[in-house]
């Protein structure tokens, strides 16, 4: 009877661990694309608005403009990935969840300014408060740190029981090319 107690308990914890991480990998992935896609929309926005003024420095301008934006929050992001496993590994739950929440407002500030630019730079005719019908995203900052936040508290508990190296393995896959965002470039054409 003890036997399969035990491994009750065993598989329990297995899915619980295999839920968190794909949980956080899920959540880390979808950011990711909310992010990268709205590169190719204001891209598109702003050649529209160029060719519409016949002035093609509307298009380089804000292309630059928003290739240093991308790539602060690019920087932001990985930094981000890289803090909140780092909370997890080297902290006790209860100070792990305060770094965690740290680091998530952090993120939500940087996220937040790069939506308020998206917001700025695509606003139609250089008009504030008019915006344009084509210019469609979904990026909210706020709901993407929390999900993000929440799925990582989720797999401080799930790997509170592993011992370092398990945890640090856990999460080095977070350091994956494809869980980065793609380079601006790469996003343009």
């Amino acid at each position: 009877m003890k036997r399969y107690t035990l491994l009750a308990v065993i598989l329990m914890c297995t899915s619980s661990f295999t839920f968190a991480q794909s949980s956080v990998f899920g959540s880390i992935t979808e950011a990711k694309s909310k992010i990268e896609s709205t590169v190719p929309v204001v891209i598109e926005y702003l050649k529209k608005t160029s060719e519409k003024e016949g002035d093609q420095t509307i298009l380089t301008n804000g292309t630059e403009a928003l290739r240093k934006e991308y790539n602060e929050v690019s920087q932001e992001f990985d930094l981000y990935k890289g803090n909140l496993a780092s909370c997890i590994v080297n902290k006790k739950k209860k100070v792990a969840t305060k770094c965690l929440n740290y680091h998530t407002q952090y993120f939500r500030s940087t996220l937040t300014k790069y939506d308020n630019f998206v917001s700025y730079l695509t606003k139609k005719n250089g008009f504030l408060g008019v915006d344009d019908e084509d210019v469609k995203m979904d990026l909210k900052p706020t709901e993407i740190a929390t999900t993000i936040d929440k799925d990582f508290t989720s797999a401080a508990g799930a790997t509170a029981n592993m011992k370092g190296v398990e945890k640090t393995r856990y999460f080095e896959n977070l350091k994956a090319d494809d869980l980065k965002l793609k380079p601006f470039n790469s996003l343009v054409n």
